[in-house]
């Protein structure tokens, strides 16, 4: 909105032609949504533990999170907001997939609010029942296939992209639909699986984001998308502007979130953020290289299917506990290395992730 004024400035002024530049634009999205992340975090943290919208903790976890308790949650409000704001601020709002991003962003994001507000307020509760939390999920992530799927400007509406191949697409005709429903709703549940100690997943989140927006630039520029054998998304570039303003969100609600965290994203941040990655690979058409760029929430995810999937079969637990940061923090790892580490293998993830493109 405010890109589009003042570019049109430029008949008056030739220097606000800059504003027409993804790259620019991009900037400017990091900058807004850290800053609004960052100046408006004190004011939450406060407003939240005033409304005693603050984390309950189990007592059948970590001992070492008992001291948790008290700690405001439902962060991921800012988060939300500040991307919001940002993309509003320097999209380009005639771009279909901006408005897509932001359905699948707030969508997700609202599902969790409930959960989270539930959560808290009976501090007994489990929040959503898992029927309603997943049947809502489901719902969204279909809506938003199905808007996909029956796009006519869509070059490829139902093709499976193939890493390390130059032209190997697969044509999954309607099934695509479920197949896009499982990528953004496993998306969603991963990230909220690995929020479970202090920076974790938000640090993930900046790592995927990053990488993320590589991608997205490639894909919806002509020149580079044939150079390196990418599809070529005409328009998807400007998710870029979309990825820029997750990344300074998530950097600036870090901050706050890095141990010990003085603020806690809850559910309305990781769904929210989840189901924003989940719709960015669909969109992008990099379902399969989300699964390597986001390589510790799927082995997340996996940690908590073997777990509960052991313990139904044989009884017995391949885990000291799940998900598994959980597990290496029984094992005596302190929660700052378990943190640490996993952002090592989160970066080598995103950077092999990347490779993809060149691999062809």
């Amino acid at each position: 909105m405010l890109g589009d004024i003042l570019y049109s400035l430029q008949e008056w002024f030739s220097p606000f032609n800059v504003f027409r530049y993804i790259t620019f634009r991009t900037a400017l999205a990091v900058i807004t949504a850290l800053l609004t992340s960052f100046l408006l975090a004190p004011y939450l943290i406060e407003k939240l533990r005033k409304l005693s919208l603050t984390q309950y903790v189990r007592d059948d976890g970590p001992g070492t999170h008992l001291n948790k308790g008290g700690t405001p949650t439902m962060g991921g409000i800012l988060i939300i907001s500040s991307i919001v704001v940002s993309v509003l601020m320097w999209g380009d709002l005639g771009s279909k997939y901006i408005w897509i991003m932001l359905l699948a962003l707030v969508g997700f994001g609202a599902i969790g609010f409930v959960d989270d507000y539930l959560k808290v307020r009976r501090r007994n509760s489990k929040g959503l029942r898992a029927c309603h939390k997943f049947g809502a999920q489901i719902a969204l992530a279909l809506i938003i296939g199905l808007i996909l799927y029956y796009d006519p400007k869509d070059p490829y509406p139902a093709m499976l992209s193939i890493p390390f191949f130059k032209k190997w697409l697969i044509d999954m005709g309607w099934f695509y639909i479920p197949f896009s429903v499982l990528v953004i709703v496993g998306a969603s549940n991963a990230v909220n699986l690995t929020d479970g100690i202090d920076g974790l997943a938000i640090g993930l989140v900046v790592i995927a984001t990053l990488a993320n927006s590589a991608l997205v630039y490639i894909s919806g520029h002509s020149r580079f998308a044939q150079y390196l054998y990418v599809l070529y998304l005409p328009g998807v570039g400007e998710l870029t502007v979309f990825c820029g303003a997750m990344f300074g969100a998530a950097l600036g609600f870090l901050w706050y979130n890095s141990y010990p965290a003085e603020l806690f994203m809850g559910d309305v941040g990781s769904l929210g953020l989840g189901g924003a990655l989940g719709t960015l690979a669909v969109l992008t058409k990099h379902e399969i290289v989300l699964a390597l760029v986001g390589g510790i929430f799927v082995i997340e995810a996996i940690s908590v299917i073997l777990q509960v999937a052991s313990y139904k079969l044989t009884g017995r637990r391949i885990l000291k506990m799940a998900p598994i940061h959980h597990h290496f923090e029984l094992k005596g790892w302190p929660e700052p290395k378990v943190i640490v580490r996993f952002w090592i293998i989160g970066i080598i993830l995103a950077l092999l992730s990347l490779m993809t493109l060149k691999l062809r």
